[in-house]
């Protein structure tokens, strides 16, 4: 469980940088919601982790969107 945490803390670390990394190339069209949806997909160890921690982001801002949505 520690480990888990430990991997999303960092998966969530290393997705927080710019927007469009120097090494990118320009005509590259894919978000990275979507370059992270594949990489969910693959066989890559680990790979299943990106996965959990788009959907636990997901359920995140759906329950502050929820809060908000009920705040006077």
């Amino acid at each position: 469980m520690k480990r888990c945490v430990l991997f999303i803390f960092a998966l969530c670390a290393a997705c927080s940088g710019p927007a469009r990394k120097p090494g990118t190339a320009a005509g590259d069209s894919l978000t990275e919601r979507q370059r992270d949806s594949m990489l969910a997909k693959s066989k890559i160890p680990g790979a299943s982790g990106v996965g959990k921690a788009m959907r636990v982001a997901d359920s995140t801002s759906a329950g502050i969107r929820a809060a908000d949505s009920v705040a006077p």
